[in-house]
């Protein structure tokens, strides 16, 4: 027999015991996320997301209730390989499973469940693949269309070539460019302040036509969209407030289809920018910083090299080549 636990987020009861209510239990979640545990915003939506579907799969009724006593290591396997039969890949079997086996650990230390059985789940071994990149030509073509599209002087056409150059010279996450102000901003060293995840700060470096294309935004496009109410967001969207991860996605995905390129997503041009650094001879380490990666196994996913780049590495360093 499972022991007696406290259930403090109820939905109502049953057997005489209270029974935990799905959305009180996903909002407490995501508030210890957020102010306990300092996740971003975006890890914050991808986990409550996660942990919506496994509960998802122990509800009672259509009244909100969950059956925690449910949650075992049975139970979580069984979740999981619904996902994987839905055709998941690895790397978010792998998420979900980090945010099942998150939400195990709060559950007991909030007394909801009596046994943390998530430490007990295995993930499934992420993807290694690098993912798709653009050609150096390739994104020169991108960003020359975006240039193109920006001498009608429209200030949404003059923020989504900024934000392209400053996504693929900067190697940051859509959701850190969205984050950024304008004080971060420094164009006399062409450097940027990043927020990153868990509340980790960065200076990034930008090149001269990054610089350009911001400098062209700042001064004809966002005074055209700011309002008394904006924000001291660097990129401004239609009606003045924060642009959004949702619109920049799109934007790339839309003037990827217009340059003729192969479609990309905001991480693709991140991915590229990674891969172009260390093709162009930046050291792993550097590229780990600038990318923000906690640990440097993350960055050596773009250590690819072409057959020729190896030859001539060899050629050039070895003594008897």
């Amino acid at each position: 027999m499972r022991p007696a636990v406290r259930l403090a987020l109820t939905a109502g009861t049953r057997d005489g015991e209270r029974v935990p209510d799905s959305a009180a239990l996903l909002d407490a979640f995501g508030r210890h996320l957020a102010l306990q545990r300092g996740l971003s915003e975006h890890t914050v939506r991808g986990y409550l997301s996660d942990v919506r579907s496994l509960l998802d799969t122990l509800r009672e009724g259509d009244d909100g209730a969950v059956d925690l006593t449910r949650l075992d290591l049975t139970a979580l396997r069984a979740w999981l390989a619904g996902q994987a039969r839905e055709g998941r890949s690895r790397s978010t079997l792998a998420r979900r499973s980090a945010a099942a086996r998150t939400f195990c650990t709060w559950a007991v230390r909030q007394g909801h469940v009596a046994e943390d059985v998530g430490v007990r789940l295995q993930s499934p071994r992420a993807d290694k693949r690098v993912p798709q990149v653009l050609a150096v030509d390739e994104a020169t073509v991108l960003l020359d269309l975006a240039a193109q599209v920006a001498d009608d002087g429209d200030p949404s056409h003059l923020r989504d070539w900024a934000v392209l150059e400053m996504l693929y010279a900067t190697g940051v996450r859509v959701a850190e460019l969205v984050g950024i102000d304008l004080a971060a901003v420094d164009r006399r060293e062409r450097t940027v302040r990043v927020l990153g995840k868990g509340g980790t700060e960065r200076v990034v470096p930008f090149g001269v036509p990054a610089d350009r294309a911001l400098g062209e935004w700042l001064v004809r496009g966002r005074p055209e969209l700011v309002t008394p109410t904006s924000p001291p967001a660097l990129f401004l969207g239609a009606r003045g407030g924060r642009l959004g991860v949702r619109a920049v996605r799109e934007r790339v995905h839309g003037l990827t289809a217009l340059a003729g390129v192969r479609d990309m997503a905001p991480h693709g041009l991140r991915h590229s920018a990674a891969t172009h650094l260390l093709a162009g001879g930046s050291d792993l380490r550097t590229v780990q910083e600038v990318l923000g990666h906690a640990s440097l196994a993350t960055t050596q996913r773009y250590t690819h090299v072409t057959p020729e780049r190896l030859r001539a590495a060899y050629t050039q360093a070895h003594p008897r080549a």
